[in-house]
């Protein structure tokens, strides 16, 4: 008599990214929105002033140069982020935390993930394959940004330069420069990272944007997709043009000028700029010389850097 039960289908196993792969989709894609992407529009919003804070001072920029017009309203900016923000500290926190999530997800996808564009060369084969590459470039990028201009890792950076909150223009110059006046070949070699990394994280956002929405359901048809498509591009070209504008503003000014300008601003709002030895020897030595973060004695936050 032969058998007719037959056996139920083993369960394949599943593992916790597994179980939870639609919830963490979304979150995974919503965190590189919020806050990782509105933070990212601010930030380069805030450093591209470099170059077009003259005319964002109004009637204050009147008598401005492009230079010092930017250097101006990036001090601005950056002390208004610094001491009039309230609860800065658990904000960056806040952020840490997004960017940790998004990136350890997007480790994950990338890793489990398959790109086959040697066998099908399609556009969106390629922003895939684009999609993970500069994630992994963005991921390296941030840490070195945050490790040495928020964290103070001064070992780092070329010449010990340590980002100052009152000096915020000339210590990122000098950072990226690797010196006070000219270039060091280290120097050049931190500002083409900066280059790659600013142009990666922007990439990976914009492109993030457009897949964020299909993740969603919110761009179910071809022609809804294409349509965000076109809006995705327009806001990375804006962006891009506003990172590369934030990196041309920090480099094509010697830091020591740049100092001489905040130096006159915290005179004229009552700091009394830096401590005298301090302050010289940065506007005229060569080698670098870190400036104290702030003449009161509050810390520094990493809102302009």
């Amino acid at each position: 008599m032969s058998d007719t039960t037959k056996a139920k289908p083993a369960s394949t196993p599943q593992g916790f990214f597994d179980k939870h792969y639609h919830v963490l989709r979304r979150l995974h894609s919503l965190t590189g929105i919020v806050p990782i992407g509105v933070f990212l529009i601010a930030h380069l919003t805030t450093n591209s002033s470099l170059l077009w804070g003259k005319w964002g001072l109004r009637h204050e920029g009147h008598d401005e140069t492009i230079v010092s017009g930017g250097v101006h309203y990036f001090w601005k900016e950056v002390q208004w982020i610094n001491n009039q923000i309230p609860h800065l500290l658990l904000i960056e926190i806040g952020l840490w935390l997004a960017i940790a999530f998004h990136s350890v997800l997007g480790v994950y996808y990338a890793r489990s993930g398959k790109s086959n564009t040697a066998r099908y060369a399609y556009q969106g084969n390629w922003r895939y394959r684009m999609q993970r590459l500069s994630g992994y470039v963005a991921l390296l990028y941030i840490f070195y940004h945050i490790a040495t201009l928020r964290w103070g890792w001064s070992f780092l950076v070329p010449g010990g330069a340590k980002w100052s909150a009152d000096f915020a223009a000339s210590t990122l110059a000098a950072a990226l420069r690797g010196s006070n006046e000219g270039f060091t070949a280290m120097g050049i070699a931190v500002s083409l990272f900066y280059f790659v990394g600013i142009t990666a994280s922007v990439y990976h956002f914009a492109n993030g944007l457009w897949t964020a929405a299909i993740t969603w359901g919110l761009t179910i048809s071809q022609q809804a997709q294409q349509r965000w498509g076109f809006a995705s591009f327009a806001l990375g070209v804006g962006l891009m043009g506003m990172a590369w504008a934030s990196l041309a503003g920090a480099l094509l000014t010697k830091p020591s000028e740049m100092q001489r300008i905040e130096l006159q601003l915290l005179q004229e709002k009552g700091k009394g700029g830096a401590m005298p030895g301090e302050g010289a020897a940065l506007v005229d030595a060569t080698p670098l010389v870190n400036v104290p973060s702030d003449p009161e004695g509050t810390q520094p936050a990493a809102g302009g850097s």
